[in-house]
Protein backbone atom coordinates (compact mmCIF):
# COMPACT_ATOMS: atom_id res chain seq x y z
CA UNK A 1 0.00 0.00 0.00
CA UNK A 2 0.73 3.74 -0.10
CA UNK A 3 1.80 3.77 3.42
CA UNK A 4 3.78 1.33 3.42
CA UNK A 5 5.53 2.99 0.29
CA UNK A 6 5.98 6.40 2.50
CA UNK A 7 7.16 4.73 5.32
CA UNK A 8 10.10 3.55 3.61
CA UNK A 9 10.88 6.12 1.12
CA UNK A 10 13.09 7.70 3.65
CA UNK A 11 14.51 7.38 6.87
CA UNK A 12 13.65 8.83 10.13
CA UNK A 13 10.24 9.49 12.19
CA UNK A 14 7.16 10.68 10.31
CA UNK A 15 4.55 12.58 12.57
CA UNK A 16 0.55 12.97 12.29
CA UNK A 17 -0.78 14.40 15.14
CA UNK A 18 -4.62 12.77 15.82
CA UNK A 19 -5.32 15.32 19.14
CA UNK A 20 -3.52 18.21 19.38
CA UNK A 21 -1.73 18.48 23.09
CA UNK A 22 -2.10 21.75 24.88
CA UNK A 23 0.69 21.44 27.10
CA UNK A 24 4.61 22.12 27.23
CA UNK A 25 6.84 20.25 24.90
CA UNK A 26 9.34 17.24 27.21
CA UNK A 27 12.74 18.24 27.55
CA UNK A 28 15.85 15.84 27.11
CA UNK A 29 16.70 14.07 30.45
CA UNK A 30 13.01 14.57 31.50
CA UNK A 31 10.81 11.39 32.17
CA UNK A 32 7.81 11.01 30.35
CA UNK A 33 4.77 8.50 30.45
CA UNK A 34 3.17 7.77 27.65
CA UNK A 35 0.34 4.83 26.00
CA UNK A 36 1.37 3.41 23.39
CA UNK A 37 0.58 1.16 20.64
CA UNK A 38 2.56 -0.14 18.56
CA UNK A 39 2.06 -1.71 14.75
CA UNK A 40 4.11 -3.38 12.23
CA UNK A 41 3.73 -1.05 9.07
CA UNK A 42 3.84 -3.91 6.02
CA UNK A 43 1.22 -5.93 8.37
CA UNK A 44 -0.49 -4.06 10.39
CA UNK A 45 -0.27 -6.29 13.10
CA UNK A 46 -0.14 -5.01 16.43
CA UNK A 47 3.26 -6.21 18.39
CA UNK A 48 2.71 -4.44 21.39
CA UNK A 49 -0.08 -2.25 23.47
CA UNK A 50 -0.13 -0.86 27.31
CA UNK A 51 -4.18 -0.70 26.93
CA UNK A 52 -4.04 -4.49 26.64
CA UNK A 53 -5.29 -6.32 29.61
CA UNK A 54 -2.87 -6.57 32.10
CA UNK A 55 -0.69 -3.58 30.09
CA UNK A 56 0.28 -0.25 31.96
CA UNK A 57 1.77 3.20 30.71
CA UNK A 58 5.25 3.39 29.75
CA UNK A 59 7.43 5.56 31.37
CA UNK A 60 11.04 6.30 30.18
CA UNK A 61 14.04 9.23 30.07
CA UNK A 62 13.97 10.61 26.45
CA UNK A 63 16.48 11.84 24.41
CA UNK A 64 18.78 9.89 26.22
CA UNK A 65 19.04 6.41 24.29
CA UNK A 66 16.77 4.51 26.52
CA UNK A 67 14.52 4.12 23.47
CA UNK A 68 14.18 3.63 19.85
CA UNK A 69 15.61 6.82 17.93
CA UNK A 70 11.84 7.18 16.38
CA UNK A 71 10.53 7.76 20.03
CA UNK A 72 13.29 9.84 21.23
CA UNK A 73 12.80 12.35 18.20
CA UNK A 74 9.30 11.44 17.88
CA UNK A 75 8.01 12.19 21.37
CA UNK A 76 10.75 15.37 21.90
CA UNK A 77 7.87 17.04 19.31
CA UNK A 78 5.06 16.37 21.35
CA UNK A 79 2.99 18.66 23.55
CA UNK A 80 1.58 17.05 26.87
CA UNK A 81 -2.02 15.79 26.30
CA UNK A 82 -1.48 15.15 22.62
CA UNK A 83 -1.95 12.10 20.43
CA UNK A 84 0.20 10.96 17.96
CA UNK A 85 0.89 8.52 15.64
CA UNK A 86 4.56 8.31 14.50
CA UNK A 87 6.13 6.43 11.93
CA UNK A 88 9.33 5.24 12.09
CA UNK A 89 11.75 3.79 10.08
CA UNK A 90 13.57 0.54 10.51
CA UNK A 91 16.91 2.48 10.94
CA UNK A 92 15.24 4.70 13.68
CA UNK A 93 13.32 1.32 15.01
CA UNK A 94 15.00 -2.28 15.39
CA UNK A 95 17.12 -2.12 12.35
CA UNK A 96 18.01 -5.44 10.27
CA UNK A 97 17.81 -7.29 13.35
CA UNK A 98 14.48 -6.56 13.91
CA UNK A 99 12.74 -7.79 17.37
CA UNK A 100 11.69 -11.61 17.14
CA UNK A 101 10.69 -11.89 20.86
CA UNK A 102 7.97 -9.43 19.62
CA UNK A 103 7.72 -10.41 16.20
CA UNK A 104 8.98 -7.64 14.69
CA UNK A 105 10.90 -8.60 11.34
CA UNK A 106 14.21 -7.49 9.82
CA UNK A 107 13.91 -4.15 8.42
CA UNK A 108 10.75 -3.16 9.70
CA UNK A 109 9.18 0.50 9.56
CA UNK A 110 6.86 0.84 12.88
CA UNK A 111 3.96 2.81 13.67
CA UNK A 112 3.21 3.72 17.31
CA UNK A 113 0.35 5.60 18.44
CA UNK A 114 0.79 7.40 21.14
CA UNK A 115 -0.43 9.87 24.33
CA UNK A 116 1.70 11.99 26.06
CA UNK A 117 0.74 11.91 29.69
CA UNK A 118 2.64 12.96 32.04
CA UNK A 119 6.49 14.66 31.84
CA UNK A 120 8.20 15.04 35.21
Amino acid sequence: GYTACLATAHMGVEKEITKPGNGPKPEQGQTVTVECTGTVVASQKKFWSTKDPGGKPFSFQIGLGKVIKGWDEGVLTMQLGEHASLTCSADYAYGAGGFPAWGIPPNAALRFDIELNSIE
